[in-house]
C-alpha cells in the first residue's frame, strides 16, 4: 500500500451535518475537533519571538536546550528521572511521528502492528502506509506473534481510556515477550479529570516502576498542543530506549524531519513553566462541567472519559443518529465509526471549543430535555 492508496479523509463525511448545525439561528457550536482555541501562552510567544533570526539550518536532534527541558519535564511531570539527552527527540508534531514510525522501523509486509480498538485512525493508516498489518486489540494477553509494534495510548483519544502502572507492566511484559516495540502515545497526561486520576498523575510507561530498569523498545511519545495550546507550532518529541532513539534520529535526518529552530526555542519555555499548564487544565475542568451534565441530562452516557480532552458520549444508538440529533441543535460532534468499528454508538464531543459556545451547547441541550 501507499499514500495513494489512502481513502478518502473521514472528516469529509461530516460535512452534511455542520452544514445542517450551522442553520441554527444562535449559529454553529462545533464541538468535533480538538483544534485549541484559547491563546498560545506569552511565555511561550515571547521565545519565540526571541528565536526569529533563525539564518542556519535547526538541529534534527534538538538543541541542548531543548533535549535538556525535555529530560527534566519527564522527571518533574512524568515520574521518570533516569532519561539523558540521548532519550529524547523533538518532532514536528505528533501526528507525523505516529504516522511515520512503522516506516522508519523498517516495518513491512508480513509485520503487524497492534492498536488499541477504539483509536485515532492514525495509528492504522501509518501501519498501511508501511505495508505492514494493523491490527486493534486491547488486551496484552491477545497480542499476536508477529507483532512487531504495539500502540497504547492513555489518556486515549477519544474514550479516555487511562492506564494504570500494573497495566502498563502487564503490557510491558507482554511487549517484551513478543520482541515487540511499545509505544504509548500519552499527550493527554496532563489532563486527569475522574476516579484516582483526579488526585494521582497519570503514569508514563517510562516509569521506573513500570519498566524495571531498563526502556529498551520502550517509547513514550507526549505533545504540546493540547497543554500549551501550541498546535499550530507542531511541537512534539518522543523518548524512551537509546538504541531506537538513534535510529529515529539517523532516518530523520536523511529525511529532513526537523523542527523550525524558532519552535524549538518556544518549546523549551513551554516545557519549563508550569503555570499556563495549570491554568489552561482549570480552564478544560470549567467546560466539562458545564458540559458534562446537559449531555447526561439530555440522555446522553458518557463513557470512560476519566481523562483526556474528550467526552465519550453514547444514546445507544447509531451514531449518525446522535450527529443528526445534536446537529438539529446547531451542535456538531465527532462520530464514533471514525475511531474503528467498535465505536457505531457513540459520539466524541471536544472541550477546546471557547467556553461561551459550551455554555450554548449545554443550554441547548437543557432545552431540549425540557
Amino acid at each position: 500500500m501507499s499514500v495513494r492508496d489512502l481513502a478518502d479523509y473521514p472528516w469529509d463525511a461530516v460535512v452534511p451535518f455542520r452544514e445542517r448545525a450551522a442553520q441554527h439561528p444562535q449559529g454553529l457550536v462545533d464541538l468535533s475537533i480538538g483544534s485549541p482555541v484559547d491563546p498560545t501562552p506569552e511565555v511561550v510567544r515571547r521565545a519565540l519571538a526571541e528565536a526569529t533570526d533563525a539564518h542556519a539550518y535547526p538541529q534534527t536532534v534538538g538543541t541542548p536546550a531543548l533535549r535538556e527541558a525535555i529530560v527534566d519535564w519527564y522527571a518533574r511531570r512524568r515520574g521518570v528521572p533516569d532519561l539523558a539527552v540521548g532519550n529524547v527527540l523533538p518532532t514536528i508534531g505528533s501526528k507525523e511521528l505516529v504516522a511515520l514510525l512503522p516506516t522508519l522501523l523498517g516495518l513491512g509486509e508480513g509485520d503487524v502492528v497492534v492498536h488499541p480498538r477504539i483509536a485515532y485512525p492514525t495509528y492504522e493508516v501509518g501501519a498501511r502506509v508501511a505495508g505492514a498489518t494493523p491490527v486493534a486489540i486491547d488486551d496484552p494477553a491477545e497480542w499476536p506473534q508477529g507483532a512487531k509494534l504495539i500502540w497504547i495510548n492513555s489518556p486515549g483519544n477519544p474514550d479516555g481510556r487511562t492506564w494504570t502502572l500494573d497495566e502498563l507492566r502487564v503490557a510491558v511484559d507482554r511487549a517484551r515477550e513478543l520482541g515487540a516495540v511499545l509505544a504509548s502515545d500519552e499527550c493527554y497526561a496532563e489532563l486527569g479529570w475522574d476516579g484516582r486520576w483526579a488526585t494521582e498523575p497519570v503514569p508514563s510507561v517510562l516509569d521506573p516502576r513500570v519498566t524495571g530498569g531498563s526502556r529498551a523498545n520502550l517509547l513514550s511519545v507526549y505533545s504540546l498542543s493540547k497543554q500549551s495550546n501550541l498546535a499550530g507550532y507542531r511541537a512534539a518529541f518522543i523518548a524512551g530506549c537509546a538504541k531506537i532513539v538513534g535510529e529515529l534520529l539517523t532516518a530523520r535526518k536523511h529525511l529532513g524531519l526537523m523542527p523550525p529552530a524558532p519552535v524549538q526555542h518556544a518549546m523549551a519555555a513551554a516545557l519549563r513553566d508550569e503555570e499556563h499548564v495549570r491554568l489552561q487544565k482549570e480552564l478544560y475542568r470549567s467546560r466539562r462541567d458545564v458540559l458534562r451534565p446537559a449531555l447526561e441530562a439530555a440522555g446522553f452516557r458518557i463513557d470512560g472519559s476519566e481523562a483526556g480532552l474528550y467526552l465519550w458520549a453514547t444514546e445507544g444508538r447509531d451514531a449518525w443518529e446522535s450527529m443528526d440529533r445534536l446537529a438539529g441543535l446547531g451542535i456538531l460532534a465527532g462520530p464514533g465509526p471514525f475511531y474503528g468499528a467498535h465505536s457505531d454508538k457513540h459520539v466524541r464531543l471536544t472541550l477546546t471549543a471557547p467556553s461561551e459556545r459550551i455554555g450554548e451547547a449545554a443550554r441547548r441541550l437543557s432545552a431540549a430535555n425540557l
